[in-house]
């Protein structure tokens, strides 16, 4: 797992706060300094909470549960799409749907919705209705995959919620909360830390900051998946050598059965003749006498 680099993320701009007016006072144990106005963030306790962060993150990805990234201010999504789709993890850029977590039943049928649209294309039910009635299929299909594409694949609730921008996101995070989802957020200057079980104290304006974050986050997640894919193969190997040994024993078995079946088949073979020979002995002296 990549240890963050207090220097790497000084560069990045990560310690960039917002204006001194704007704080939030509970953010004051990860601030350092203010200079010209703005505050600074404290980048060895950015250092150690993305350690703690990523720990936990390893292991939500190791036990097979998804971790839903959540950002739509412009100049996060972008980033937060790539990152996401490159360890195959569901993701909302655009406007959150309300009742995303709390009422998901509805939002999975939704998605089902557009998957029965791709049906009814590929079977031809499609090419039946009128122009008028293909041309708002079709629209309704293009709103879904934008606002729900991204997380067609999530088929129950997620193991845990990473959020850029908690303030902006805060129906997100009150979702999370009533759920009881563990949320892991980037928290500026200006946001509650309270709201956050993972906080990590940082800029979430700047693209840079934020593709520092995300890249340090998702290379934890994927070692996390690694480790899940080199356990299942490890397992698949185990199972593989018990069925082996398995149907060796019984082959052993079955030859053995075969043996003491031949064995007895050649004793009473053997009974029988004799039986026969002294049967045919007695007969003799019969007619002898």
């Amino acid at each position: 797992m990549a240890k963050p680099e207090v220097n790497d993320l000084l560069n990045a701009g990560v310690h960039f706060g917002h204006l001194t007016r704007k704080w939030n006072p509970n953010m004051a144990p990860y601030i350092y300094m203010e200079r010209n106005g703005i505050h600074i963030i404290n980048l060895y306790k950015t250092a150690a909470k993305i350690e703690e962060t990523n720990s936990a993150l390893k292991k939500i990805a190791a036990s097979g549960r998804k971790i839903l990234f959540v950002a739509t201010k412009k100049q996060a999504k972008d980033i937060v799409a790539e990152k996401a789709n490159a360890v195959n993890m569901p993701y909302i850029t655009e406007r959150w749907p309300g009742g995303m977590l709390t009422n998901f039943i509805t939002i999975r049928k939704a998605v089902k919705k557009m998957a029965a649209i791709d049906r009814m294309k590929k079977d031809g039910t499609f090419e039946t209705l009128s122009k008028k009635e293909r041309l708002q299929v079709d629209r309704l299909r293009a709103k879904l995959e934008k606002n729900l594409g991204s997380i067609s694949d999530m088929t129950r609730l997620p193991g845990a919620i990473f959020i850029v921008d908690t303030t902006r996101e805060h129906i997100a995070v009150k979702e999370a909360q009533k759920l009881k989802i563990p949320i892991f957020a980037m928290v500026d200057t200006n946001s509650d830390p309270r709201d956050v079980d993972f906080v990590i104290p940082s800029n979430d304006d700047a693209s840079k900051s934020i593709d520092k974050i995300l890249n340090l986050i998702t290379g934890a997640v994927a070692e996390g998946l690694s480790e899940r894919k080199s356990e299942k193969e490890a397992s698949a190997e185990n199972d593989a050598s018990k069925m082996e040994t398995a149907a060796k024993e019984e082959e052993k078995e079955e030859a053995k059965l075969v043996s003491e079946n031949t064995e007895t088949e050649t004793n009473t073979k053997d009974k029988e003749t004799q039986t026969e020979v002294k049967t045919a002995k007695a007969e003799n002296l019969k007619e002898k006498n």
